[in-house]
């Protein structure tokens, strides 16, 4: 639950001229329970549908990406979306997942390590972002920090830590320009700590504080960029192992969570 004085600034910030185009709940479209996994990679995604057992649902943006529900016994159900690319796209989607009633979105995503001491395979809890995208600036946050839930990076922490899978928890860079991730950039940015580069996370934080939801995920380094060699691991088995075992993590707190909700109704 975030603070009265950060939701007392959201609330001035919202109160600015409204979009002409609003997110809706066109004709047919589900009604979802309030978590929802947000996976970015195509491969993972596919897994996760697999494994979870959900089942493809019909609805108004699915020429975009798709989205999938699991049945939760006693609680509501679990929804699975994806595949995404960059900051505008995951945007348009979280922004619909929201109206169709998620309150809690959980990302699943890869990075590039900026860190030496981050190699691929290993797995980051984006605490916060510097955004260089350009769609978080849309969204008038007051001057917030661009931040993810810190209450659902607790729970994320636990349920690594009892899987027994190692991660750290930091700041990520996120750009639309995967081919301007330049020397000076990575340098710059590295020495201050930031611990990758990705494309989506600051514009979903920025999102999670406008619309007033809880957000949070994991991001698994599937290349490297800190010594200004660019060094793909996109074949790594242990890129592929940790995504899986990063995926199952969320998808199972997000599942205890949709149960926990159906307890209390």
């Amino acid at each position: 639950m975030r603070a009265k004085g950060t939701t007392d600034m959201v609330q001035k910030a919202q109160r600015g001229d409204p979009g002409i185009i609003q997110p809706r709940r066109a004709r047919g479209d589900p009604s979802i329970g309030p978590d929802a996994l947000m996976v970015m990679i195509p491969s993972e995604l596919s897994s996760l549908v697999r494994m979870a057992g959900a089942d493809e649902v019909a609805f108004s943006e699915k020429g975009l990406y798709r989205m999938y529900l699991k049945t939760v016994p006693q609680g509501p159900p679990l929804t699975i979306a994806g595949p995404f690319i960059g900051a505008p796209h995951a945007v348009i989607a979280m922004e619909k997942l929201i109206v169709l009633g998620a309150r809690r979105i959980w990302v699943l995503g890869w990075c590039g390590s900026l860190q030496k001491g981050i190699r691929i395979g290993h797995i980051v809890i984006p605490t916060g972002a510097v955004p260089e995208e350009g769609t978080s600036s849309h969204y008038p946050v007051s001057g917030l920090p661009v931040e993810s839930d810190a209450q659902l990076n607790g729970l994320l922490e636990g349920a690594l830590k009892g899987k027994g899978l190692p991660f750290t928890a930091g700041t990520v860079w996120t750009t639309d320009a995967i081919y301007r991730e330049t020397g000076e950039k990575v340098t710059a940015f590295g020495n201050r700590g930031v611990l990758a580069v990705e494309m989506e996370m600051s514009a979903l934080m920025t999102l999670a504080i406008y619309r007033r939801i809880s957000m949070a995920g994991v991001l698994v380094v599937s290349d490297e960029l800190f010594d200004l060699t660019w060094r793909p691991g996109f074949s790594n088995a242990l890129l592929r192992d940790n995504s899986r075992a990063a995926g199952s993590a969320l998808m199972d707190l997000a599942l205890s969570m949709s149960r926990k909700t159906g307890e209390a109704c």
